[in-house]
């Protein structure tokens, strides 16, 4: 049907380039002597495929035994919320993820944050990033053309050539909107170039637009690499940085003259987030950071990633990595455990001083990623055990970065403004992550997480136990391997000890891709977000979960997990079934920004799709249904109810500007 639609469309006229896709047959009649054309478009869609590493010498035991207790053992992590994996969007791209203003939404954008929502409980966001510390807060009318941000294009600084942005209120409220539809809070950053004095608009602004789906403030964003971007003079260190958070609580002062009037904003500050770039955690710790600042921090946080692509994004003059011969390093669970080793005795520290610790901003590379890794499958694989080894080794949540077009390694993309009139979503393969990631730890804010050192420690088969109230839930199986013969698949045989008894069968959700190397049209239990330019933020296809037979006189059920893949094993269908992985909250687009060459839904044909039933579905939590088209008789009062869900069918447009317009409210 849609692609009787489609056909049915009058010619479009217009500019496009058409790019030639590696092993992809030439258009037209090439000649002889003609090289291929190099690659010339945004990084986001850059079509570089890498060769997968070949299978491991010696390969992986394919049969191993995975003998689980029934109850929590020694060496599970602290209880993990649903919302353990959130978003980290760059301040400066807010307007091309978020929406354009308070009043249009980005549908994609809420479908994407539905689904993680529908599976976790609720999703946390942070906007932020380097492009926060210079941000400043101007009235409306000083930024042109009705815009909610603009940056200073001419005024860059740092390797990442980060400009000054100037933003309006009406990020906020569009920031506030958002929540109004979803259960999804926020964390904000501090400019902290300039201290003397902070610019604290966005504290008293924000107080008053986002209420309590304010989570807390970002208190300067990797200080320890100001020195190095010449920010704060080649002395400065943790104690220079610890003064500079006093003197932001005394100019934050309480009271009727102050900016926190009321102290709410006093106790949400966030730090240190160093990025490990010359001061380690416990040089912060070890200026009585969290003591003396205890009654204010809500969070400690660090900011990490693996490694950086700066020489290439930035001509630094460092040597270029070469993305080829580092793609095997992005595969193997020990890159994890060695990554995350530094940090252990922080996240223990927390425990102790009753503070939470975030990896508040990571990815697969600084300074956008790789070509060829970031964007491909072995990234999805690299990303969910990244997240469950940080779940495991006791951090309280990770936030994946969001940039721009001109990165590799985005969990979505919205395409160019150019191209948004016939072109859709980019969904990547962090965003696959994190989603399993969040089906797996689940909504009950209980689980617990134990990295089973599987398969005798090997790093190509990683396993782990996610425990709920005390008991074993479900099982996550990794296998890093590409091999097509399948000669490399593994199989993980489960027992539960203590007597427990061994179900009849169990259910399996698998992510799988044909290689590491793959780009785009994964699928999670069968279901897909498509390729470049194909996604609304819901997963297409029929969903499959697999159910496998156990055998109950073994007391065993054997799993094989293909080459590559991931495997989510679940030991009870209550384990399924309880709101994980049914259809999510979808929402409805009610204005448009192009109305020629597009093609739509009926309703009535949604109403029995993917998106389910509007008004009678199940998952809408009794959330009242709102419109919020022209005349309707209650606008967006409905919809905007602080903390409600929007049960409302997506009105897909295929081929336009698509967002939501909210009938009322900034």
């Amino acid at each position: 049907m849609f692609l009787l639609a489609l056909l049915a469309l009058p010619l479009a006229h217009g500019a496009i380039t058409i790019y030639q896709a590696p092993g992809q047959a030439p258009l037209g009649t090439a000649s002889a002597s003609g090289g291929a054309a190099a690659y010339t478009g945004a990084a986001a869609y850059n079509p570089t495929t890498l060769l997968p590493p070949p299978v491991p010498s010696p390969a992986p035991p394919s049969t191993f035994t995975l003998a689980l207790p029934s109850g929590v053992p020694p060496g599970a992590s602290i209880a993990q919320g649903g919302d353990f994996v959130g978003f980290s969007i760059e301040m400066s791209v807010s307007n091309q993820v978020l929406g354009k203003n308070a009043s249009l939404l980005q549908v994609p954008f809420l479908n994407l944050m539905a689904n993680m929502a529908q599976r976790g409980g609720s999703v946390r966001v942070r906007v932020g990033g380097n492009s926060q510390e210079s941000a400043a807060l101007v009235a409306a009318a000083a930024i042109p053309d009705g815009k909610i941000l603009q940056k200073n294009l001419t005024g860059v600084t740092g390797t990442t050539q980060t400009p000054p942005l100037e933003f309006s209120d009406e990020l906020l409220y569009m920031m506030s909107n958002i929540s109004s539809h979803l259960p999804l809070r926020w964390f904000l950053g501090i400019p902290w170039f300039t201290t003397t004095p902070f610019d604290l608009s966005i504290v008293s602004h924000s107080q008053s637009i986002l209420g309590p789906n304010l989570i807390a403030y970002q208190a300067a964003n990797e200080p320890d690499l100001y020195n190095a971007h010449g920010h704060r003079p080649s002395t400065y260190g943790p104690f220079d940085y610890f003064g500079e958070f006093s003197d932001l609580l005394t100019q934050m002062r309480a009271g009727a003259d102050g900016v926190d009037p009321a102290a709410a904003a006093k106790p949400l500050m966030l730090g240190p987030s160093i990025a490990d770039a010359g001061w380690t955690p416990e040089d912060v710790w070890n200026t009585n950071f969290v003591d003396v600042y205890s009654e204010n921090l809500a969070f400690l946080s660090v900011e990490k990633y693996p490694t950086d692509n700066c020489a290439a994004a930035f001509n630094t003059g460092a040597p270029i990595i070469d993305p080829q011969t580092v793609f095997p390093t992005f595969l193997t669970h020990t890159a994890h455990t060695t990554l995350l080793a530094p940090y252990l005795n922080s996240t223990a520290f927390a425990q102790t001083k009753g503070k939470q610790m975030l990896m508040f901003e990571t990815n697969t590379a600084s300074c956008g990623g790789f070509a060829g890794i970031s964007d491909a499958f072995g990234a999805a694989l690299w990303g969910l055990d990244y997240s469950l080894q940080m779940a495991h080794s006791n951090f309280s949540g990770a936030l994946f970065h969001v940039g721009g077009q001109s990165v590799f390694y985005n969990p979505f993309t919205s395409p160019p403004t150019n191209q948004s009139t016939f072109h859709q979503w980019t969904i990547g393969p962090i965003y696959y992550a994190a989603l399993v990631a969040t089906e797996a730890i689940g909504p009950s804010n209980t689980t617990q997480v134990l990295d089973l050192g599987a398969n005798g420690g090997n790093e190509f088969t990683p396993a782990y136990a996610l425990f709920e109230a005390g008991a074993l839930v479900r099982v996550a199986l990794f296998n890093y391997v590409t091999d097509p013969s399948g000669a490399s698949d593994v199989t993980a045989v489960i027992s539960v000890a203590n007597g427990s008894a061994t179900p009849s069968s169990v259910k399996v959700k698998y992510l799988l891709a044909a290689s590491v190397s793959q780009k785009g049209n994964y699928t999670w239990a069968g279901q897909t977000f498509g390729g470049n330019f194909e996604s609304d933020g819901r997963l297409t296809g029929t969903e499959n979960v697999t159910t496998v037979a156990c055998d109950t006189t073994a007391q065993t059920c054997s799993v094989t997990v293909p080459a590559p893949g991931f495997a989510l094993v679940f030991l009870s269908d209550g384990a399924l079934t309880e709101d994980r992985g049914a259809p999510s909250t979808t929402f409805a687009t009610t204005a448009v920004t192009q109305t020629q060459n597009t093609a739509t839904v009926a309703a009535a044909v949604l109403a029995t799709s993917n998106g389910h039933g509007g008004a009678s579905d199940p998952l809408n939590f009794g959330s009242e249904l709102g419109s919020t088209s022209k005349g309707s008789t209650n606008g967006a009062r409905g919809l905007l109810r602080t903390g409600s869900w929007a049960g409302v069918g997506l009105a897909l447009l295929v081929g336009a500007g698509a967002v939501l317009a909210l009938g009322g409210g900034r």
